[in-house]
């Protein structure tokens, strides 16, 4: 019973025996058959019975502040608060330059002689640097795909060549199980080149908005690409059309956007008559070039013969690469492809609270010296001095799930708190 609900109680005249009653010192217990029952009327009485109730609940009140303080001082764990110590399911976007090392304007593309001679019939892969350099690696792919086979030689294999097989695989990847050809700007086309980002590149999803394609124009080309491609000095951008008003397609394989003639800067041009280049799909990464359009536009002369030997695939690896020999006339650079990466990430953020009288200690063996454990420095002694560097985040069972580096050590004495917010991203 506390103060308050003792001060509440109603004063009685007599205290019979068997009540359970508490009696201040000194005072006979009712019963006592030679001592008449107390009154508690009397004056003075009521009062020292507060007073010794005070003092009693002064006592535990210490004794408890004591034992928190001797729990503190020994404390190797805290656990936290659920309700004030831990704010989950924060959620962000973040986006990134898309190639390696963060950059997002890639100007050098390179192929490897690594790629056996059959992948380079269905696909061309591009590195960011020579691929005898350390931390080169694949940005994107290239292909091109035919919905009857042409443009590339099936080698004697019936309805097997590569142009139709690239076409085959992308339409049940990106397409709904009722179509049977892409349609850009409401026309079906059977002949497209595909670029494919890297999986590790684009993370969750290419950025809409964020992306620019540079195309340089085709002067003469080989029948087959592999062999001489011939650059022009014209050069057309690319992006997609997600900055217009309206909503995106939505499908099976996400959000579509029109892929149109038109510049990060200066957004789509002509936006009143777009031209119409393809289809992107950010959620795969992946962009559907018409081929029919970049033969008009930009003289790509697809090689759509059948049973023909076209690697019509490395004419737009020419188209890419080239347009970094070529300066912009806007920024006096050369051009390069941009692109950004985006995902959403969501965080857990714990608070750690680290009072004055908590985690002063080390059980770093420099920290004493001798059989007794004596303070190495005597300094310490009354005023002990430690720097905190990481903190575990363990589970139920003081188990080790996850380490937290501090990106300076933390000084921490009897003098001074600390408060260390530590970010959780999945």
């Amino acid at each position: 019973m506390n103060i308050k609900q003792l001060k509440q109680l109603p004063k009685v005249s007599q205290l019979t025996p068997g009540q359970g009653a508490e009696f201040a010192p000194g005072v006979n217990v009712p019963g006592d058959t030679q001592q008449p029952p107390i009154n508690l009327n009397t004056p003075g009485l009521q009062d020292q019975i507060n007073a010794l109730a005070e003092l009693r609940a002064e006592e535990i009140v210490r004794d408890q502040q004591q034992a928190r303080i001797l729990a503190r001082n020994g404390r190797t764990f805290t656990k936290f608060d659920a309700v004030n110590d831990v704010i989950d399911n924060q959620t962000e976007v973040v986006t990134a330059g898309l190639w390696s090392d963060g950059i997002a304007n890639l100007i050098t593309h390179h192929t490897s002689s690594t790629q056996t001679t059959s992948q380079r019939r269905y696909y061309v892969d591009t590195y960011q640097k020579n691929t005898s350099l350390t931390g080169s690696a694949v940005q994107y792919s290239v292909a091109y795909g035919h919905a009857l086979g042409s443009g590339s030689d099936s080698q004697g294999q019936l309805n097997d060549s590569p142009s139709r097989a690239v076409y085959s695989q992308y339409k049940q990847l990106l397409l709904e199980p009722t179509d049977s050809r892409f349609t850009v700007n409401g026309t079906d086309t059977d002949s497209v080149y595909v670029i494919n980002f890297s999986r590790a590149r684009t993370k969750e999803k290419l950025d809409p908005g964020n992306f620019e394609l540079p195309l340089a124009n085709i002067t003469s080309r080989d029948s087959n690409a592999t062999g001489s491609v011939a650059i022009g000095s014209t050069v057309y951008t690319l992006i997609d059309d997600s900055n217009q008003s309206g909503s995106p397609t939505i499908g099976s394989s996400g959000r579509v956007f029109n892929i149109v003639s038109g510049s990060i800067n200066n957004g789509i041009h002509n936006p009143t008559s777009p031209v119409y280049y393809g289809l992107v799909y950010p959620d795969y990464g992946i962009m559907v070039l018409n081929a029919k359009t970049l033969d008009a536009n930009l003289g790509f002369t697809t090689n759509t013969g059948s049973s023909s030997e076209g690697n019509n695939h490395f004419g737009m690896f020419h188209s890419i690469s080239g347009s970094g020999t070529i300066t912009n006339p806007a920024t006096s650079d050369p051009y390069g492809f941009q692109a950004r990466n985006a995902e959403t990430i969501t965080s857990t953020h714990y608070f750690v609270r680290i009072k004055n009288a908590e985690y002063n200690f080390s059980n770093n063996p420099s920290f004493t010296t001798g059989s007794v454990g004596e303070f190495a420095q005597s300094s310490f002694v009354g005023d002990p001095k430690v720097y905190i560097t990481t903190i575990g985040m363990y589970n139920d069972q003081r188990e080790l799930l996850a380490v937290a580096k501090l990106s300076q050590p933390l000084l921490k004495t009897f003098k001074n708190e600390a408060l260390v917010r530590v970010k959780l991203d999945f």
